[in-house]
């Protein structure tokens, strides 16, 4: 029986290993993880590739999604892709315009984040911040302004306070002043634009980032001190302000077009449209000449404008032209990369459904393999305890055959001192016992089936009272039918142990009528049945 365990134990052991392995995978540092943790973070990594190209954003945001609704029913397997994955997809459905789905997005997250302390702490400031952005697109200035100011404070809480030389702190800020000063909330814009020079030069006065990175930051506050001055009514000390502001910090496309917005607003529109042309070199250097609707909306239209109001009406002509052709070139690019995308998202699609019907495939092979070690086991179980069994009915049958035997002695002994007695020696019922036996004996009157109290009675001339009183006294208590019976019995056993004949025809020679009947009038006998006695006589 221990064996027996040992041997269970060790097969269901390789089984759960088995299952073990395949629900398991391999990240590129050796970390094991679950097949779901694996495939969210393979998805996630996709999608910052593809995010990472900027012109197949779509193929981005489906990665993404993919990765986010992989963990979203049970995110805590890897908190920081669920966090990354979502927000992420967030920002994309953001930049598409889908304000009502970024927000869900960020929603869900933010309540896992109030729910769940192992919810990565930094990206929650980022996300407040994105909520108050769709707040702000969706016409909700007072809740926006809250989102901002609880993103505000979350992210100060990861830092420890203010001033600690942050560039995503500075950066947020300044996405908090554009924003609020883009819809003309200018009270709310000066108080983060404070905080953003606040912050910046912190990071400047501590040495944080690169000289790029600060020369393009110091260019973008005071081209945001401008605008703000410009807006707010102090037009001469906007000027003086951008005046100031040496020419290499105006060298990248954002200082470029923020540069256009103030000397727009300020009505410097021949520098205006300088600048604009330049806008035009510096995109053509930084991203092949490709223009979008985006760009024509914020540089071309306003340049177009610029000129116009110059006077320089041969140029503006020639911008709406450039407008106009860059109109047609961006609708077949778009349509372009509208089919490149869409094709990759079929492919990609294709793909799932093959890993699915796969991974359906795997999942049915394994239930097979384990339902088939299941009936294997099932099969040596049961294999086992027959074994075993038999094994002790095997040595019980070898017992009752022993004593069946010895019995049997036992009777012919009393017979044969019955019949060596005197016929003064022995009572009524003695006498008359003896005259029963002789005629089973000799005539073998119990292999006829009809034979029966009255027959039997008949056939010795005395009646049914006598031969009952007879055979209860010297046969120790039994009926007729018992004694009749017994005598068809022993025949059985002695055809059983001659002769090969089927059981059932032995049972007719012996005067039983059927098998069932034979059966069990051998059981109740002898314990076994007329089959097992055959056996320990061929064992024998």
């Amino acid at each position: 029986m221990n064996r027996y365990i040992i041997i269970l134990t060790t097969v269901f052991t390789m089984l759960a290993v088995l299952i073990g392995c395949t629900g398991k995978q391999i990240g590129e540092d050796g970390e094991k993880m679950t097949e779901t943790v694996w495939n969210a973070r393979h998805n996630y990594e996709v999608g910052v590739e593809y995010d990472n190209q900027r012109h197949q954003m779509r193929i981005a945001e489906l990665y993404y999604r993919k990765s986010y609704e992989i963990l979203k029913d049970n995110p805590s397997q890897d908190w920081n892709i669920y966090a990354e994955a979502g927000y992420r997809y967030a920002c994309l459905l953001y930049q598409r315009s889908d304000m009502e789905g970024a927000l869900a997005i960020v929603s869900e997250l933010l309540k896992e984040a109030k729910d769940n302390g192992d919810f990565p702490r930094v990206p929650q400031a980022f996300l407040l911040s994105l909520m108050a952005q769709c707040q702000l697109q969706l016409a909700m200035p007072e809740a926006a302004k809250q989102t901002f100011g609880k993103a505000y404070e979350q992210q100060l809480n990861v830092l420890g306070g203010e001033e600690k030389g942050d560039f995503n702190l500075a950066i947020m800020c300044s996405d908090i002043f554009w924003a609020f000063f883009q819809i003309g909330e200018y009270d709310e814009a000066g108080k983060w634009l404070s905080r953003y020079e606040e912050e910046f030069r912190a990071c400047e006065r501590l040495g944080v980032g690169d000289s790029l990175i600060i020369l393009e930051h110091n260019g973008l506050l005071s081209l945001y001190k401008a605008q703000y001055l410009e807006a707010t009514g102090r037009a001469k000390d906007a000027a003086a302000i951008y005046d100031a502001i040496p020419q290499r910090q105006l060298d990248n496309p954002s200082c470029i077009e923020n540069a256009t917005g103030y000397l727009m607003a300020a009505g410097r529109y021949a520098e205006a449209a300088d600048m604009y042309a330049r806008l035009d070199t510096t995109y053509a250097a930084a991203d092949s000449a490709r223009m979008t609707f985006d760009k024509i909306s914020e540089c071309l239209a306003p340049r177009y404008a610029a000129n116009r109001k110059t006077g320089v009406i041969a140029e503006a002509l020639a911008t709406a032209d450039k407008a106009f052709a860059a109109i047609d070139s961006a609708l077949v690019w778009q349509e372009r990369s509208n089919a490149a995308e869409l094709a990759v998202i079929y492919q990609i699609h294709e793909r799932d459904l093959q890993l699915k019907d796969l991974r359906f495939t795997i999942s049915l092979h394994r239930l097979i393999i384990i339902a088939a070690a299941i009936i294997i086991l099932l099969i040596i179980f049961f294999l086992r305890r027959t074994y075993k069994y038999n094994k002790v009915l095997a040595a019980k049958n070898r017992k009752l055959y022993e004593k069946i035997e010895l019995n049997r002695q036992e009777q012919q002994h009393e017979m044969a001192q019955l019949q060596t007695m005197s016929e003064a020696e022995l009572t009524a019922n003695q006498q008359l016992y003896r005259r029963i036996c002789t005629l089973m004996d000799e005539q073998q009157a119990y292999t006829d089936k009809a034979l029966n109290r009255d027959s039997l009675a008949q056939m010795l001339g005395t009646n049914t009272k006598y031969l009952g009183q007879a055979i209860h006294e010297c046969s120790h208590g039994e009926s007729v039918g018992d004694f009749i019976n017994r005598y068809r019995l022993e025949h059985v056993t002695r055809l059983l142990k001659t002769t090969n004949e089927p059981i059932a025809i032995i049972g007719e020679l012996s005067g039983i009528p059927s098998r069932a009947t034979l059966a069990r009038l051998f059981r109740n006998a002898y314990g076994m049945t007329p089959t097992e006695y055959r056996q320990i006589r061929d064992e024998r």
